[in-house]
């Protein structure tokens, strides 16, 4: 499965045909299609392991930090950046694996889409806790908020492509924790009168 996530992660899913598959992994195409079924399926696997281990990393921040809300998202922003050591610098399979994709293969890219959505769900379940709790105001756009820690670490992931160094990733995720909400019962500083 690795040698298949890995050529996947490298090349997306258009970029890589059965013969790369066979070759790389060493076995025929008959075999490969009495193991997976067919590229799809095997696509389909590949993704849910890389996000069952290593692609699954910020996500597992988010949710596991015993922290505030606050802190659980720049853990799961700083494991993004720490990905970068990872896999030879080809960002995140979710968000590049697929990216578009031919007619032919829409279903490929639906597929990622999913998982990117149920990541802009994961992080807006958390902020939604944290407005619950008293940690965001309930004036705060959790909707919104959720949207934009997506974006960041999607951002993350293509940086990580384009070979940005972690200290540059680690810098974005601390800028992108300067635009969290102000505490409750905290006033937004006001210029002198």
């Amino acid at each position: 499965m690795l040698t298949a996530m890995d050529l996947f992660q490298r090349h997306g899913y258009e970029g890589t045909s059965i013969a790369d598959l066979t070759r790389a992994i060493g076995i025929s195409a008959p075999s490969l299609y009495n193991a997976f079924g067919d590229k799809e399926s095997l696509f389909k696997e590949a993704v849910e392991h890389y996000v069952a281990h290593d692609g699954g990393a910020s996500l597992r921040a988010l949710r596991q930090h015993p922290g505030s809300a606050r802190e659980a998202v720049g853990a799961m922003l700083q494991a993004a950046t720490r990905r970068s050591g990872c896999g030879e610098g080809r960002g995140c399979l979710v968000v590049l694996g697929a990216a578009n994709c031919g007619e032919e293969n829409q279903r490929m890219d639906d597929f990622l889409k999913s998982y990117r959505l149920a990541t802009v769900e994961t992080i807006h379940r958390r902020l939604v806790q944290a407005q619950a709790d008293g940690e965001l105001s309930a004036e705060t756009d959790t909707r919104a908020l959720a949207c934009f820690y997506a974006t960041v670490l999607n951002g993350i992931a293509i940086q990580v492509k384009d070979g940005a160094p972690s200290s540059v990733l680690a810098a974005v995720a601390e800028a992108a924790m300067r635009a969290w909400p102000e505490p409750v019962g905290r006033q937004p500083r006001r210029g002198s009168a």
